[in-house]
């Protein structure tokens, strides 16, 4: 319970902080727009996920964080288990990175404008057209050196088991040829949506796996690059299970 009302509180404040912000980033973005990303992402983690994550009582152990590329831009894909799986991952994530989240996260005051400063892109299950266009734009990004975050099952899962990967999220790392870092994501549900609407502090592990370069693979083993890559994930997701 007085997790809940302190994160409640901050969130509070943040927002009043944020309505200058929005104001002074615009103004940055205006002069330099990669100056503004980089200003924008470093106020959402430093000052925002950070203190949510302390005051959530989330105890990290951070894994292969080594294996991520840090003069290039990668597509980072990771088993999705909870909100806090982007919290989380942003404060890990090197360089800029902008995270795919569902389209109905753009209809929401307030948090749609800092994800759309830090080049988050909005994703329609049920448009493919529109689907095509954000693929595009991560294309593009990627191109920019901006790494992407993606969560290939399409929504949450809680537990040890994943749903099937859509192959068409790789499209991003074979239109581009930057390398794919797994991320295997264990117990993030376990502080909050084991138990919503109360947060718990719990032991969380992230682990980051050695890079998979797309151009060193066949066309044959592009087909099944998803299922690849979640046959990594999956393996470490059930070796950390243990330590958590």
């Amino acid at each position: 319970m007085i997790r809940l009302i302190l994160i409640a509180l901050f969130l509070l404040i943040y927002f009043i902080f944020s309505i200058p912000m929005f104001l002074i980033e615009t103004i940055i973005g205006c002069i330099n727009k990669n100056a503004k990303i980089k200003s924008s992402q470093w106020l959402v983690c430093q000052l925002g996920f950070k203190p949510i994550l302390f005051l959530s009582g989330v105890r990290l152990t951070v894994k292969g964080l080594e294996n991520v590329p840090a003069d290039t831009p990668v597509l980072y894909v990771g088993n999705h288990r909870s909100y806090f799986d982007i919290i989380i991952g942003y404060t890990l994530a090197k360089n800029n990175t902008g995270f795919i989240a569902k389209k109905e996260m753009e209809k929401i005051p307030f948090i749609s404008v800092w994800m759309k400063f830090i080049n988050c892109q909005f994703l329609d299950r049920d448009d493919i057209k529109e689907g095509l266009k954000m693929v595009l734009r991560c294309i593009d990004l990627i191109k920019d050196g901006t790494s992407i975050w993606i969560f290939p099952e399409g929504t949450r899962s809680p537990g040890n088991e994943m749903l099937p990967f859509k192959e068409g999220s790789f499209k991003i790392a074979e239109k581009t040829g930057c390398p794919i870092v797994p991320v295997s994501i264990n117990n993030t549900e376990s502080i909050f949506e084991s138990h919503i609407p109360w947060v718990k502090g719990s032991h969380v592990v992230f682990e980051f796996g050695k890079p998979v370069d797309v151009k060193a693979m066949s066309r044959e083993e592009r087909k099944h690059l998803g299922a690849h890559i979640q046959s990594i994930i999956r393996e470490t997701v059930e070796k950390n299970s243990s330590i958590v």
